[in-house]
Formats: structure tokens, C-alpha cells, sequence
């Protein structure tokens, strides 16, 4: 099994030269549903190896900057443990002059790049692609919770919502009207895409929770909601944000892999590829 994100040699892959640092975070301690996101890097790793590593709509080969694949860092019981691990190495990265993708696991692990980035990056907003509004002040005990993880971040920094569709009523008064776009307020709506834009800063941290995707594509999640966005509504946003806005990283955390279906896989691969192409593309 490659251990390397698009099973790259050595000449494109090593450490020293690369551009790029993805950064597998194997946990899953907080999951309330359907267990086994911690199993998500290592299916996306793997599925990557059969990536075609030419983009056809950029006309570029992103590999050729260098994607550095550390170890995954080491699972715990402890979600702030994990949140603090995350934030240490995402910050070595950043010191190194790389750009940084973590890799989940479930979306507590965010809040510890986000608290990186937003220290090393002045004026910065989140966009959250997701399902879920995960503005719980406390869910189960913790307020590190996977249901909590945006409610963390809004005390870090600006948060615009897009694509979600599931909320608890605790969560209503949270809910900054000006920066969601619910994912039946989009449907078949134009010029939304701009309208998130015109709500971010000049930088941007983007995290993507893969149940943003409609459960016909991806399946592979611990909370799937129908009624999600497809594949070239999600490519296409991202295309937007990045021509417009400095996006100085991003996370692709909540896939649970099933070992009967690899396609959900392969697009959580493909999408950190694509988003890797229109970031370096020039």
C-alpha cells in the first residue's frame, strides 16, 4: 500500500523540495454516528496512488512542486491532544515554508490547523463546506466535540457556511444569517458563488468536511444528509475562491471508508488533487 499521497518517487516526494505537506490525522474520538473516519487518510493515500497526476482543466502537473506525506500522527483518546498535535505540525510545516493539507479523521482535528494559520496570517476567514452547522457550544461532555468543531473556530476567526442542511435548534441563535448558505437556499440558484466570495477575507483557510457532498457520490461518511451539493457545484466554488482569494491552506476530514465501495475514496483523493491544481496552477 503506498504511504505516499500519489505514490510519488523520491525526486518528487522528499521533503526538502516539496511545496506541499500533507499531514494524515487518523482520529475518530468523538464520532457520534458511524465510526471509522480515523481509517480515512490511509483510504485516501491509497486511492491517490491511482490518481492521473495531469489535470486536464488546468493543463498543469501540481506533483512537480513536491507533496511531502509525513507519518500520520499518532491516534489518542485525548481530542485536545490530538487539536494541539495538529497545530505543532502544521506550524513546522509553515516554518518550512510549506503549504500544508491535513488529512482526517474527524473534523475536530481542524480547529488545531485553523488556530495555525489564523497565527500566521493576519485578516484570514474559514470557509466551511459541510453538511452540519458544528456550532454546539458542548456536545457530549466536550466543547472539542466534532458537533463543536466551527463554534471553536468562530472564536478564532470569520466563518462562512456553504452546503448546510442539518442543525440542532441550540444552534439556530449561532447562526450568522449573512454567512450561511443552506443548501436548499443554493439549489438551482445562480451567482451564490460569488455572493461566498464577497463574504470572505483576502485569505482564506478552507475546511471541507466530505458530507458536503450528497450521499449518491458520497456515501462514505459518518453523518451522511441528503440533499448535497455534486461534485462540479463544489469544484467549481473552490475554482472561484481561489482566483479571487490568497487560500493559504485546507483540510478533507469525515470520510469513512467502506471497504466494498473505493469510489467515495478516490474522489476525497481527486479533490485534494484538484484544489492542489488550481492553487499552483500558475
Amino acid at each position: 500500500m503506498s504511504t505516499n499521497f500519489g505514490n510519488l518517487s523520491a525526486e518528487y516526494s522528499n521533503y526538502k523540495s516539496a511545496k506541499i505537506a500533507i499531514v494524515p490525522v487518523p482520529y475518530d474520538g468523538t464520532s457520534t454516528w458511524i465510526k471509522g473516519s480515523n481509517k480515512g487518510p490511509g483510504a485516501i493515500i491509497e486511492a491517490s496512488a491511482n490518481l492521473e497526476l495531469y489535470d486536464i482543466e488546468t493543463d498543469s502537473e501540481v506533483y512537480k512542486k513536491g507533496i511531502f506525506t509525513e507519518e500520520a500522527i499518532e491516534e489518542s483518546s485525548s481530542v485536545e491532544y490530538v487539536i494541539k498535535a495538529v497545530r505543532k505540525r502544521t506550524e513546522k510545516h509553515m516554518k518550512q515554508n510549506k503549504y500544508v493539507v491535513v488529512v482526517g479523521g474527524e473534523h475536530s482535528i481542524s480547529i488545531g490547523t485553523i488556530q495555525a494559520h489564523a497565527n500566521n496570517n493576519k485578516n484570514i476567514s474559514v470557509l466551511q463546506l459541510d453538511a452540519h452547522a458544528d456550532l454546539r457550544q458542548e456536545y457530549e461532555g466536550s466543547r472539542y466535540n466534532h458537533a463543536c468543531v466551527m463554534a471553536r473556530v468562530k472564536e478564532i476567526c470569520p466563518v462562512v457556511q456553504v452546503g448546510i442542511r442539518s442543525m440542532d435548534s441550540s444552534e439556530k441563535k449561532l447562526i450568522e444569517t449573512n454567512n450561511v448558505f443552506f443548501a436548499g437556499g443554493i439549489y438551482n440558484k445562480d451567482n451564490w458563488k460569488n455572493e461566498v466570495v464577497s463574504r470572505l477575507s483576502e485569505k482564506v483557510y478552507i475546511t471541507i468536511d466530505l458530507d458536503v457532498f450528497d450521499p449518491s457520490i458520497m456515501p462514505s461518511t459518518g453523518t451522511p444528509e441528503p440533499g448535497g451539493l455534486l461534485w462540479y457545484d463544489i469544484l467549481e466554488l473552490i475554482k472561484v475562491v481561489v482566483e479571487s482569494r490568497e487560500v493559504v491552506g485546507f483540510d478533507v476530514v469525515e470520510l469513512c471508508p467502506n471497504t466494498n465501495n473505493k469510489s467515495p475514496d478516490f474522489l476525497a483523493a481527486k479533490l485534494i488533487y484538484k484544489l492542489l491544481s488550481y492553487k499552483f496552477k500558475g
